[in-house]
């Protein structure tokens, strides 16, 4: 019987991390601009025939962007239904973390320089 149980609260535990994916996508811009960004790059990848190295750099950057930019989300949202007002204290949170994500976001456009630019100039020289 516990093991039914566990088996349960696991799928359960996933159905609510998918859904939080899925709102996620539906409801914030910024995160759909990235996703855009993610699928240019995995095509740019795959035409640039990236190593396995490369790939595993390109999916930590990826990661680590979503990952913020949803963090930076729930922030927000956590904020706003605490705080609906203004307060100083309110803007610092939301500010830092959306400065968590925009350092994110400037690691992966090095790591993606990094890794695609060789391949850019053999392209085009």
């Amino acid at each position: 019987m516990n093991l039914v149980l566990k088996d349960k609260k696991k799928q359960i535990g996933f159905s609510h991390a998918w859904n939080g994916i899925k709102e996620t996508i539906k409801h914030e811009y910024n995160f759909r601009i990235h996703l855009m960004a993610t699928f240019i790059v995995i095509i740019c990848g795959f035409i640039f025939q990236i190593s396995m190295v490369e790939w595993m750099f390109v999916f930590f950057a990826i990661g680590l962007v979503l990952v913020t930019e949803m963090i930076n989300s729930v922030m927000e949202a956590m904020i706003d239904y605490l705080k609906p007002e203004y307060h100083p204290q309110a803007k610092y949170i939301k500010d830092s973390a959306a400065g968590a994500v925009l350092i994110s976001a400037i690691i992966a456009v090095i790591i993606g320089t990094i890794i695609f630019i060789p391949s850019l100039y053999k392209l085009l020289w």
